[in-house]
């Protein structure tokens, strides 16, 4: 069946190729670039179109690139006129160039105007949207956004369309949490173990945007059957030394933030770190029954916790431009988690409606990690569009996860004391290498390998003492152990993209990985985890319309291997009546994914729908049954389970209402079908499905009020969840902030509170059923809480940059905060500017 559709999508390419008209026969070529106007930030996959005057016929066309560059080649001799279209930006016309044969011509930047700009108010309007729609991705960014200062990524993430995050930071893209998250388009350790505890390292201060990417070309890992997350995160390499201050004091949470950059010539520094710290109190309850071996067993439980905890996240870059082709460009990064958690349990055990034993217990449990990430990179720039890339990265982590348990007595002494140590380690290092080079004026190749070595161990141990005065020993029920898990990973693809003349983009491709694994306890040996190959073709389509409207559809085969915590044969117990164990024999699982969706400009306003089809076979899930070896307690862990199907849509609408107010929001609908197999008591596995729909949506409003004042308002709810034994809880959330800008726009001022309207506004409610268990559990966050902000800028970036060069890495580099930025700080061209000839305008 792949071979079918892969066979199928290049026999379609193939067509789409036959019909495009020939390329002009000459011998020059027109080049440029494409930047917002306000930002000066490139505009990629923008649509080029060449016309000949004064018949205003088309004569060839091309897709800007990733860097903002394009360049049509073999143009003849004559007077031409050349048109820039994207959907948010007015249409933009190049009138009266003259091309001369054998001879060049570079228009240097072409600068689109935001649909949302008034010309005589373009310092308050003309700015960056908070939502963007790109080809073949939905951009959110995040720096427009001041109610997220001094909280962490998964604050962020709240707010992008498409993506849903759990009270536990827990990311889902249109329903699936099988998504893979990128840090400037790399993967890394600090997400690999767990993405959620991770989040929490990175602030929000640093993230300068995030994209989502639903259906990735062949050119990204297979891996991420749901999608792809990029968080984009704030850099800087314009002339000049500056120092950002970040800084927020709150009831609940506390933050300070340090960022600094310094260039000079071909040599760029940056250095940056973040700290945060935290508290919170949270009530939880549990209502659970099991049935085994004919024994009724009922379980209340009530829980007070106390969250404290301190992250951290650092990072120095460097690059260098070895010649005005090649470039290198090296990092490192830096993050830690500290994470306390005290929990006093008190749990009542009832069989036939008798109480059976009341157990009260302390439980303090630590996690801390600390996570570090280098890389060293080159890019060789051969001509416009035509590069070659060599990428390489060591990750590590390294993650504790410990508790101490202690049984507490009547007179509330402590005895029968537990402690469970856990010691994990997470290594990758990735070799990597791209080429790209152009074909014609209207084609693109690119191909390239990689390869990926990871080495996962996990250590753990289980002690027991009688009282706080006795020593612990090792529990004989429960032995040490480690897990030694090894997992390479080859892949090459091949990528082919298409712009015709009439406006249509065709992008296919495929990739394939070849996974070898290797898995062994301490006590059970070695399990049969046999390698697997993949092939993953992928057809991406878009059409741009005259008006406003672009069409979009997508079909990416994706691969999901599970992850640290899914494969740790640990068992936690911390909680002694929901307890969970990782499964080192965990498989891929595999995901066929369609969409289609389209795009609407109407004046100011914008409209963004998409509807989509999801299938996953051994689909790797969560699993609950009853223990065998503790009365009344369910333990879970994950399993290939069967099959997953899942058909949705997403809405999203930005409303510019006046000039100064705007109101985006949208919601998912998702119909979820699950079916497979669940464990059950005595080691046999019954046959299980559910289904349902999910629904979830956010809501954003700001408003400019003058002399630097602004307010911004949000607000999010998820529905249940379904899963294969029951639906996992629904929850809302929202807040206000308020912002004052100081200093002729320097610094600033603000405050922000989230739900304030009542101490338990995020409850949580998830019910699970099974044949031998049921379980109802409740958490209620106390997180009303008020935070006041302050940010400040030192120095200052010169924006007369350097000489223009041909390489395109730089493009990614664009000033934050106050003015411009860009190779050219800013700036238009003139409609035919000479070859060499300095753009005009404002710089």
């Amino acid at each position: 069946m792949k071979n079918i559709i892969f066979l199928a999508l290049l026999a379609f390419t193939s067509a789409a190729l036959a019909q495009t008209s020939p390329v002009l026969p000459g011998n020059s070529t027109i080049r440029g670039s494409v930047a917002d106007s306000t930002s000066s930030q490139a505009i990629e996959f923008a649509t080029i179109t060449l016309f000949r005057q004064p018949d205003n016929q088309p004569a060839s066309g091309a897709l800007v690139d990733e860097k903002g560059k394009f360049s049509i080649d073999q143009v003849a001799a004559g007077t031409y006129s050349l048109e820039v279209t994207f959907l948010g930006y007015d249409r933009k016309t190049v009138r009266n160039i003259q091309v001369v044969a054998g001879k060049d011509l570079d228009l240097k930047r072409i600068q689109l105007a935001s649909v949302n700009t008034t010309l005589r108010e373009v310092t308050v309007t003309a700015q960056t949207a908070l939502i963007e729609e790109k080809v073949d991705r939905l951009v959110y960014n995040a720096e427009k956004d001041v109610t997220t200062r001094g909280g962490d990524a998964a604050d962020v993430l709240r707010r992008v369309p498409l993506l849903s995050v759990d009270l536990d930071g827990n990311v889902s893209l249109r329903g699936s949490s099988n998504i893979k998250v990128l840090i400037n388009n790399k993967p890394s350790t600090i997400l690999a173990s767990n993405v959620a505890d991770a989040l929490k390292q990175l602030p929000a201060d640093m993230i300068k945007s995030v994209e989502v990417i639903t259906s990735p070309s062949a050119k990204y890992d297979a891996e991420g059957s749901g999608g792809i997350i990029n968080i984009i995160t704030r850099k800087n390499t314009l002339e000049g030394l500056t120092l950002n201050v970040d800084a927020g004091v709150g009831n609940r949470s506390s933050n300070l933030g340090l960022n600094g950059s310094y260039r000079h010539g071909k040599v760029g520094f940056n250095i940056g770190g973040f700290g945060r710290g935290f508290y919170n109190k949270a009530v939880s309850t549990l209502d659970q029954q099991t049935v085994v071996n004919g024994r009724a067993l009922v379980t209340d439980q009530d829980v007070d916790s106390k969250d404290r905890g301190v992250f951290g996240n650092y990072n120095l870059g460097f690059d260098y431009d070895i010649s005005p082709k090649q470039s290198i460009t090296a990092g490192l990064r830096f993050g830690l988690r500290n994470l306390h958690k005290i929990q006093d349990q008190t749990t009542l055990l009832f069989e036939d409606n008798v109480l059976t034993d009341n157990i009260m217990r302390d439980v303090n449990s630590r996690d801390f990690s600390n996570n570090v990430d280098v890389n060293l990179d080159y890019l060789h720039t051969f001509k416009r569009q035509q590069e070659w890339s060599i990428s390489s990265q060591y990750s590590r982590s390294g993650l504790t996860n410990n508790y101490d348990a202690n049984l507490l007595g009547l007179n509330g002494e402590a005895q029968n004391l537990q402690q469970n140590l856990n010691f994990n380690t997470n290594q990758e290092l990735t070799f990597q290498s791209d080429y790209q080079t152009p074909i014609g004026a209207r084609q693109m190749l690119e191909f390239g390998a990689k390869g990926i070595f990871r080495a996962v161990n996990s250590d753990y141990s289980y002690l027991l003492a009688a009282n706080s005065q006795s020593p612990y020993t090792l529990d004989p029920n429960q032995p040490a152990g480690a897990l030694d898990y090894r997992q390479n990973v080859g892949a090459t693809y091949l990528s082919y993209t298409l712009t015709t003349a009439n406006k249509y983009s065709f992008k296919v491709g495929t990739r394939y990985e070849y996974t070898a694994i290797t898995a062994e306890t301490l006590e059970n040996g070695a399990f049969d985890v046999p390698d697997y190959g993949n092939l993953v073709p992928s057809l991406n389509v878009s059409k741009n319309l005259n008006n406003g409207l672009t069409l979009k559809a997508g079909y990416n085969r994706r691969i999901q291997r599970p992850g640290l915590q899914q494969l740790n044969p640990n068992v936690n117990n911390s909680n002694a009546q929901n307890i969970t164990i990782g499964n080192p024999a965990l498989r891929p699982e595999q995901t066929d994914n369609f969409e289609f969706g389209f795009s609407k400009m109407i004046k100011q306003n914008s409209l963004n729908m998409s509807f989509f089809g999801r299938q996953t076979n051994n689909a790797i899930s969560q699993v609950r049954l009853p223990s065998d070896t503790l009365a009344g307690a369910l333990v879970t862990t994950y399993q290939n389970v069967g099959q997953q199907r899942s058909y949705g849509t997403n809405v999203f609408a930005n409303v510019q209402i006046t000039r100064f107010w705007s109101v985006n929001g949208g919601f998912d609908l998702i119909y979820a079908h699950l079916e497979g197999l669940a464990p059950a008591v005595g080691g046999t596995s019954v046959a299980a499905e559910n289904s349902g729909f999910a629904l979830g949506g956010r809501i954003m409003t700001q408003v400019k009020l003058g002399k630097g004042w602004g307010v911004q308002g949000f607000g999010f709810m998820r529905g249940p969840q379904v899963q294969l034994q029951g639906k996992q809880g629904s929850f809302k959330g929202y807040n206000v902030g308020i912002k004052k800008d100081l200093l002729n726009g320097k610094g600033s001022i603000g405050l922000a509170a989230e739900n304030f309207l009542a101490a338990r506004t995020v409850i949580n409610h998830t019910e699970l059923t099974a044949p031998d268990f049921s379980q109802i559990s409740e958490v209620q966050l106390l997180n009303r809480g008020v935070k006041l902000t302050f940010n400040y800028r030192f120095g200052k970036m010169s924006f007369d940059a350097p000489k223009k060069k041909t390489r395109s890495v730089r493009n990614d580099d664009v000033k934050d905060g106050e003015g411009g930025g860009g190779e050219q700080g800013g700036g238009g061209a003139p409609a035919a500017a000479p070859k060499g000839a300095p753009a005009k305008g404002k710089n």
